[in-house]
């Protein structure tokens, strides 16, 4: 997997290059083809066509809906030697193979923009991988965060709804919790600094501490305390619990309506 191929480049595509060369990958292994994109990093090949030739991993970053009139042009780039690693979401294997049938192995991820700082959860599910193939896999995406193989390819519309959709969901929460602080008396920078300084910090403890963030959330609370009368608000008919789920099987449920589509 010397070479890379990054075929398509927008915001999740440049987050991954961004992770891989904080990583300290050789950006000389990279070359981009995106006939959009003003600049790349230094050392890193932008490229407006498709070139010649084959590259042993093949990164798809193009919008869903481009795929069939992408496919021609990247058949030739991924043979029988390559790996073609698709983040289309809701495009599943068997379409992905009906359209690049000469690929060599293929494999769906699912990252999120934080792979830029190397924070992402990365969903993988793939076929025609030997192990050294996965294992190379493994190694090229821990630079980007916490790789994770999924048992069913079925599996990721949930975590493209929980991980990869999630951020969006967190940010318009901590956006909330800004908004509240201001409506509660707050200058409106100091409660976004507070909010974001808070769930920073928050995060950080979760992913570091051996309690869950159900036990976390039951130290920090004080029977008949400020804590305890605003998770009364939260839990109240478990409004919560509910709106997050109605969010998620929103986000999965369109995830599979992509993938009917792209058959």
């Amino acid at each position: 997997m010397n070479s890379i191929l990054i075929f398509g480049c927008g915001n999740m595509g440049g987050a991954m290059l961004a992770g891989w060369l904080r990583g300290g990958l050789d950006p000389a292994r990279f070359t981009v083809v995106d006939p959009y994109l003003e600049s790349v990093p230094a050392g890193v090949t932008l490229l407006r066509e498709a070139p010649a030739g084959q590259f042993g991993t093949v990164i798809l970053g193009i919008k869903p809906q481009m795929l069939d009139e992408a496919a021609p042009v990247l058949a030739p780039l991924a043979g029988p030697g390559a790996v073609l690693v698709s983040m289309l979401a809701g495009v599943e294997l068997a379409s992905l193979a009906a359209r690049l049938p000469d690929a060599g192995a293929l494999v769906r991820v699912m990252p999120n923009l934080a792979a830029a700082i190397g924070k992402s959860p990365i969903a993988l599910f793939g076929q025609g991988l030997d192990e050294a193939q996965r294992g190379a896999l493994d190694g090229l995406m821990a630079p980007l965060g916490t790789p994770e193989w999924l048992a069913d390819e079925g599996q990721l519309d949930a975590v493209t709804a929980l991980a990869g959709s999630g951020p969006a969901f967190v940010y318009r929460f901590i956006d909330a919790l800004a908004a509240a602080g201001a409506e509660l008396g707050l200058e409106p920078d100091q409660a976004q600094r507070l909010a974001l300084a808070m769930v920073e910090g928050a995060s950080a403890l979760a992913a570091s501490s051996q309690d869950s963030p159900a036990e976390l959330a039951r130290k920090v609370t004080s029977p008949g305390g400020t804590t305890a009368a605003g998770l009364a608000v939260l839990d109240a008919d478990q409004a919560m619990a509910r709106l997050i789920e109605a969010t998620l099987r929103a986000a999965r449920d369109r995830g599979a309506e992509l993938a009917r589509a792209a058959r």
